[in-house]
């Protein structure tokens, strides 16, 4: 990853973030600035708290502690703009794919917004020839292949032209092939990424810094120069 000068705004900004399930704690004053347009990974093992982490940049859990998207806190009453401004591309597709057709699906998002259906319509060809899925308009989400459900999957969240997109193990189940795909829409996305991940190199290979977590907690923050 080459040196690339971010600008001094930030897209995210989380301060002294804690968060427990029941008894068992997930994040521990967890502090992190990620700037406007940054690729920004967050690594480390299965329950370091990276999942967790995520599901608090649109309001999904709120533990105690400051969340800033694009310094608008994430709290009740901000979350239907915060939504807008954050896309989360989880890790198992079926979670975001429930309509008949592939269409429908990319074009739930943006209907919600209660964009003009010529809007929609635009914003779904426009998706679809992004994630490369022209001709897949009437197919069924559920009928293709895994490395196809994910680009939907994407596609879904895309249309909605989110400020952040924030992905949850990108990587997983994908052949070197689909993951080195994948590494290159993500360098064509106009906006800030976060990529949750126990996938060290394809992190390593697209982020201009990275986050190591580990038992809740941020233990290192730098540029893969740096964390190599």
């Amino acid at each position: 990853m080459e040196n690339v000068k971010m600008p001094d705004s930030f897209a995210v900004e989380i301060k002294n973030l804690s968060f427990a399930y029941g008894k068992d704690s997930a994040l521990k004053n967890v502090s992190l600035k990620i700037r406007s347009g940054e690729r920004f990974g967050i690594i480390g093992p299965s329950g370091a708290g990276k999942s967790t982490l995520l599901l608090h940049l649109n309001g999904i859990l709120s533990g105690d502690g400051e969340v800033k998207i694009d310094g608008l806190p994430v709290i009740k009453e901000s979350l239907p703009e915060i939504r807008r401004k954050v896309g989360l591309v989880f890790q198992n597709p079926d979670d975001q794919l429930f309509n008949p057709t592939v269409e429908e699906d990319v074009a739930f998002g943006p209907l919600n917004l209660g964009l003009s259906r010529e809007e929609v319509e635009a914003r779904v060809r426009e998706t679809l020839k992004q994630m490369n899925l022209e001709g897949f308009e009437t197919k069924t989400s559920h009928h293709l292949s895994y490395g196809e459900q994910k680009r939907v999957a994407l596609a879904t969240v895309l249309a909605m032209q989110p400020e952040v997109v924030a992905f949850d193990e990108p990587f997983s189940n994908l052949d070197p092939a689909m993951v080195k795909h994948l590494i290159e829409i993500i360098e064509s996305l106009d906006a800030t990424v976060i990529l949750v991940s126990q996938q060290i190199l394809p992190v390593m290979a697209c982020c201009h810094r990275l986050a190591i977590l580990k038992d809740g907690q941020v233990i290192r923050v730098g540029t893969p120069a740096e964390l190599a």
